[in-house]
């Protein structure tokens, strides 16, 4: 995030990935702090929250999309009207993995931007489920590869879940200010150690 941008009062993230990933799971446990097992099939649903910080209004819109690839126009236009990116893939489907690829690559087109805001989420990493794609093989795409950031989480067991949203918002570059109103909304959320190594100090941001 260059220092000689000026901060926003409004953005918008949007969740990308394959059907079934979760998409819908994290954002309805970062909104609600609910979790719902049943798989609902989106096909495009936008959330709008409102923070006062400081005096001033800031809005976050959250866009859930369809992992279907039947809606490549309406996928383009959320790509281009969007300011932050969360790539979400399962651990335990190697052919959601895949399609992150895919979908950077298509941001990348859209944006016109070598380095656009990317977080790449690896979901469903609760305890007990069959692993197919390691976390060491994820790391060096996203992070060496990339230069972006990645985050385990368990929608499921509220795990990291917050830490997806911190990082958009800072990614989105939104007042740092943000950070304190977030955690007091979210206050409920314990705090979680991240299902990952640590980061070099050069890509690494703390948001709260």
């Amino acid at each position: 995030m260059s220092l000689g941008v000026k901060e926003k009062n409004h953005v918008r993230l949007v969740f990308l990935g394959a059907a079934g990933v979760g998409k819908t799971a994290l954002i309805r446990r970062f909104l609600m702090d609910t979790f719902e097992s049943k798989h609902r099939r989106t096909v495009e649903e936008l959330h709008s929250k409102e923070y006062e910080v400081s005096g001033n209004t800031v809005k976050v819109e959250i866009l859930d999309t369809s992992g279907s690839y039947s809606f490549p126009a309406m996928r383009k236009l959320s790509i281009q009207n969007s300011d932050a990116f969360a790539l979400v893939y399962a651990v335990d489907d190697a052919e959601s993995f895949e399609s992150i690829k895919s979908l950077r690559e298509e941001i990348l087109e859209v944006k016109e931007d070598k380095f656009p805001p990317i977080v790449v989420v690896g979901n469903k990493a609760e305890s007990g489920s069959e692993r197919q794609v390691p976390v060491e093989d994820a790391l060096s795409l996203v992070e060496l590869d990339w230069n972006s950031r990645f985050v385990e989480t368990s929608a499921k067991e509220n795990e990291n879940v917050l830490e997806v949203f911190r990082e958009l918002l800072q990614q989105a570059n939104l007042p740092s200010r943000l950070s304190p109103a977030l955690c007091k909304r979210r206050e409920t959320l314990p705090k979680q150690q991240a299902l990952r190594p640590p980061m070099n100090k050069t890509n690494s941001c703390s948001v709260c």
